[in-house]
């Protein structure tokens, strides 16, 4: 890969939609899905452990709609820091498995939400087939964040280049640094 290959993931497509230069967007909207679905997981586990689960129940579908809401503008953003990365790298690649396995993981969601809101008002626990899509859909965001992670910090998608990372290493030489800035 060069250089400028490697530049060219790191600036985005669109400053004003997917994130200034070396701090994106999309890593911040991913933490409405991610905790939102690990939220709902536990009211679903938590409904099968109280005598009367119906608040559990409607909080955790709420919150898979919420998670379903966040992912799709999370999936907007993340589609244009996708376009920044050269094709036919390996980053590429995880990239596109990234994004199958979130596309996957937010349909798994939008139709557990919307076998939820056929029963909405029942008010007993979490049917097991429900609680069971929850937690492969959960393990699977892992993976999915796993590989995340691994385009930012293994390749450095959307990350400020070493140049510019070192800026926050240079010590000050003005009195104050003895003194912290943050």
């Amino acid at each position: 890969m060069t250089d400028a290959s490697r530049l060219q993931a790191k600036r985005p497509v669109s400053a004003s939609l997917a994130g200034p230069y070396g701090h994106p967007f999309h890593p911040i909207l991913v933490t409405v899905p991610i905790g939102a679905w690990v939220t709902s997981l536990v009211f679903d586990l938590a409904s099968h452990l109280v005598h009367r689960p119906g608040f559990l129940t409607q909080g955790s579908e709420w919150l898979i709609a919420v998670g379903v809401i966040g992912a799709l503008l999370a999936a907007l953003v993340g589609f244009l820091d996708l376009f920044a990365i050269p094709a036919r790298t390996p980053a590429f690649r995880t990239a596109l498995v990234h994004m199958t396995l979130n596309l996957l993981v937010t349909a798994a969601y939008a139709l557990n939400f919307l076998w939820r809101y056929s029963t909405y008002t029942d008010g007993g626990s979490v049917g097991i087939g429900r609680l069971v899509l929850s937690a492969v859909s959960v393990a699977a965001l892992g993976v999915s964040g796993f590989l995340g992670g691994k385009l930012a910090y293994r390749y450095g998608v959307r990350v400020a280049d070493e140049n510019s990372q070192a800026e926050g290493f240079t010590p000050d030489r003005s009195p104050r640094s003895a003194r912290s800035t943050v």
